[in-house]
């Protein structure tokens, strides 16, 4: 269970936060746990490569190389093969299991998986149920969800399944499937939970910054916290919230965004740099007007050594 005073978890986010996000992100924030992208089961025990490959923690106590426990999150319909993959996750290393009812994504709906689960509040109630009876109680069983599918009728419902079937925590993304990512966040909604519930409730959805962090701990009643998109679009929001750092100046940012180049591995794809940047500046230009001008520039830019250039002249600039 989370007895960190103030929490704040890294979300995890499909395609997005992979492996080295979270090593960057966590060496420059006190991140209390990291959740990863999700690995699907569909039949049967998932491939250990799988969950290595999703989560090379594994490989390493299961932390980050700064030493921050990364979560495995499960993602599926089927309560009994999610209870083996889960054991076979603790069985690897992770120091608990995640289980993903709240990806809002059509493939994953579509095959009955993620926030599709919101409409069957049985189903997510018999996946926790054997999870948390095959997994060691000495391992937390952790849930994510949203408010519901297209409204909120059965929050309530989903709540009461979640405790009785004796889940360690809850993170809450504020909003329904139907609202995807359209601001606002509900986070009233996460009040309820936390008067509701017994077990500790983490909130999440539209974190961008430390006024925000204090108004959802405030509206939602709880102060623990999971940071999505805004850990994202300000890369030490965690350390503003947690110790009243200064967000990063511009050139602050954009040398992380140099240390980011000189990180991606050798070994990784071609465009995987030039790519998985562009990506990123899509967040970070929610926060960083200079981030609009470097991704207009950049979006033709697929050489490293171009990349760094021009970033370094922006520093100089």
């Amino acid at each position: 269970m989370i007895v960190q005073d103030k929490p704040i978890i890294l979300a995890p986010m499909e395609g997005v936060i992979d492996a080295l996000m979270r090593d960057l992100l966590t060496s420059i924030n006190d991140y209390d746990l990291c959740v990863t992208e999700f690995v699907r089961v569909v039949k049967g025990l998932v491939p250990n490569h799988v969950y290595k490959k999703v989560c090379p923690e594994l490989l390493s106590d299961g932390k980050t190389p700064s030493g921050t426990p990364v979560r495995v999150q499960l993602l599926g319909q089927h309560p009994q093969w999610l209870a083996e993959n889960a054991v076979r996750a603790i069985d690897l290393g992770s120091p608990g299991i995640d289980l993903n009812f709240g990806c809002p994504a059509p493939t994953v709906n579509k095959s009955k998986g993620g926030a599709m689960l919101l409409k069957t509040p049985e189903t997510i109630y018999e996946i926790i149920k054997q999870c948390r009876k095959a997994v060691p109680k000495a391992y937390d069983v952790s849930a994510k969800i949203r408010l519901g599918w297209e409204d909120t009728q059965h929050f309530t419902e989903i709540l009461d399944a979640i405790e009785q079937a004796g889940a360690s925590s809850l993170a809450i993304h504020a909003r329904t499937k139907k609202q995807g990512y359209k601001a606002p966040a509900h986070w009233q909604y996460i009040s309820f939970a936390t008067q509701k519930l017994s077990i500790p409730v983490i909130a999440n959805g539209e974190i961008w910054t430390k006024s925000d962090a204090d108004k959802c701990q405030e509206v939602a009643n709880t102060n623990k916290l999971m940071l999505g998109r805004g850990a994202l679009a300000v890369p030490n929001l965690a350390n503003v919230i947690k110790h009243g750092e200064q967000p990063y100046s511009d050139n602050q940012l954009i040398s992380f965004l140099m240390h980011f180049c000189h990180t991606v591995p050798a070994s990784a794809k071609p465009h995987y740099l030039s790519s998985r940047l562009k990506q990123w500046l899509k967040y970070i230009r929610l926060q960083y007007p200079i981030a609009q001008l470097i991704f207009s520039e950049l979006k033709y830019l697929h050489d490293t050594e171009e990349i760094l250039g021009y970033l370094q002249e922006k520093i100089s600039n």
